[in-house]
């Protein structure tokens, strides 16, 4: 079996409470440097508690912490099997705890990557966001979980009005609220140069997917660009929690000799990005 090189990622992440909210529901988490992250890839994960809900901070602490537990720790299994089952153990964790706190319902979002070779494996549930952006442009890859979310999906309202509509925060699905969910799941390729930009939605509320893009373009670092998404996001207001976390791919790692090859339509798609001017 060939050696599996680690990647070249910088990461940098701001979680704070805002200028409205007193207490921060948000909370981020990144991989930890040791032999399980170069097996499995580095994990970087983004929950935002709901403030309607009672423990929104215990909620989006515990998901992330149980979510990162089990992916590292579940053997034999896929990426994208580890990531359905660390959501899942997450929502029945949360939805336990607050039996046992006697609290009628308390929930979070979630949304995580993985990098493993020139893939990037994404969960999600809920109305946090996930961008990649290349070549000075933002690219949302997840889909909003909200009421909001579904009539952009069915084209009864343009996306442009998703950041000023009433009731944009309106959650269809989330974790903690039941004793299961059904999380997004999917594949994205990546090379190098790229980077990726995790945000809750006190942050994209305010910010325009092209502004993304731009702050990226102009910035050196991570660390530069989440406080820069930050400090906008603060200008403008935010009336919620503001999280981000930052992801510049410097250079990726070498896959595994006998990794089996991606499916098809994944290895179609990188055909087609590695054409000039993509898809």
């Amino acid at each position: 079996m060939t050696a599996i090189e680690s990647p070249e990622i910088e990461s940098h992440g701001i979680s704070r409470a805002g200028k409205v909210r007193e207490d921060n529901q948000d909370a981020i988490r990144f991989w930890r440097p040791d032999d399980l992250s170069l097996k499995y890839g580095p994990l970087y994960g983004i929950a935002d508690g709901m403030g309607g809900y009672a423990h929104g901070g215990v909620a989006s602490s515990l998901a992330l912490e149980t979510f990162f537990d089990t992916f590292y720790k579940s053997n034999g299994i896929s990426i994208s099997q580890k990531l359905r089952l660390g959501v899942q153990n997450a929502n029945v964790g949360i939805f336990q705890t607050a039996q046992r706190l006697g609290v009628q319902r308390m929930g979070t979002t979630l949304t995580a990557v993985n990098l493993v070779g020139q893939t990037l494996n994404l969960v999600h549930v809920g109305d946090s966001r996930a961008y990649l952006i290349r070549d000075s442009l933002a690219k949302c890859l997840t889909n909003d979980h909200t009421r909001v979310g579904e009539m952009v999906r069915m084209r009864m309202l343009s996306p442009e009005k998703v950041r000023t509509h009433a009731q944009r925060s309106v959650l269809n699905k989330c974790l903690g609220v039941g004793l299961f969910v059904q999380p997004d799941v999917f594949q994205v390729p990546v090379r190098d140069g790229d980077i990726i930009v995790l945000c809750t939605d006190g942050v994209w509320s305010v910010i325009e997917d092209a502004e993304f893009a731009r702050l990226a373009t102009a910035c050196e670092g991570p660390e530069d660009l989440s406080r820069q998404i930050y400090d906008m996001a603060m200008e403008r207001e935010s009336d919620d929690n503001l999280s981000v976390i930052s992801l510049y791919i410097r250079r990726l790692a070498t896959e595994s000799a006998d990794a089996p090859p991606p499916p098809w339509p994944l290895r179609l798609l990188r055909r087609l990005l590695a054409r000039p001017g993509g898809v």
